[in-house]
């Protein structure tokens, strides 16, 4: 008997209703339902807070910083037509209305500056021997062509100062050396090592005539 007392869910005590250990947890959940809003609002209004105050200290930071920051001088731009290392055609025009390939972008230099130069690009340019050992095909390519344009631009140069009697010459044996140097990278660009090594030999053969013309 007692225990279907127990069981019930609410008992009568003296006209008041005493509440089952059920209900009595679902007004618990429903109490903490609603208490849910406010915290979830607490907790928002300390996170934005916390992001007031990291701003203040990361602008606090950013000032101090600034304030110990020591001046940058800037000197006064080089004159016209050089004044700093690379700048010598700095204010020249460009033809924009060339081809790009066709643009100027070399430095010019003196006859005398340029057979110079050329000789450098040469021995660039018989370098690339130990890229074709190692069939690096990418960067024999890219070695031959950077060089390549340097020496056409200085040769070009070369042979502009020459005197009428010795330019066909030289303009032959300069076609002649970019010929091979064209079947050259055309070797690197299918990475066939025996045409890389036959047009290679010719390559060099073709610079020897041409840098003893160059004096």
């Amino acid at each position: 008997m007692a225990q279907s007392l127990a069981s019930i869910t609410g008992t009568v005590l003296g006209g008041f209703n005493v509440p089952s250990a059920t209900t009595t947890r679902r007004s618990v959940l429903t109490v903490r339902a609603q208490q849910d809003p406010s915290d979830t609002e607490t907790s928002s209004r300390r996170a934005m807070i916390s992001l007031v105050a990291t701003g203040l200290a990361s602008a606090s930071f950013v000032q101090a910083v600034l304030a110990e920051a020591r001046p940058i001088k800037v000197g006064p731009p080089p004159p016209p037509s050089g004044g700093l290392t690379g700048t010598l055609n700095s204010d020249e025009a460009r033809d924009l209305d060339l081809p790009l390939k066709e643009r100027f972008y070399i430095q010019p230099l003196a006859p005398v500056e340029a057979a110079q130069r050329a000789k450098e690009s040469a021995k660039e340019i018989v370098g690339v021997k130990n890229l074709i050992d190692k069939k690096a095909w990418p960067y024999v390519q890219n070695d031959l062509r950077l060089r390549a344009s340097y020496l056409r631009y200085d040769l070009n140069t070369v042979i502009a100062a020459k005197p009428k009697g010795e330019k066909k010459s030289l303009q032959e044996l300069t076609g002649k050396l970019f010929q091979t140097i064209n079947n050259l990278d055309y070797a690197a660009k299918v990475k066939s090592s025996s045409e890389a090594e036959k047009y290679y030999a010719e390559t060099v053969s073709s610079l020897n005539d041409v840098i003893a013309k160059l004096g």
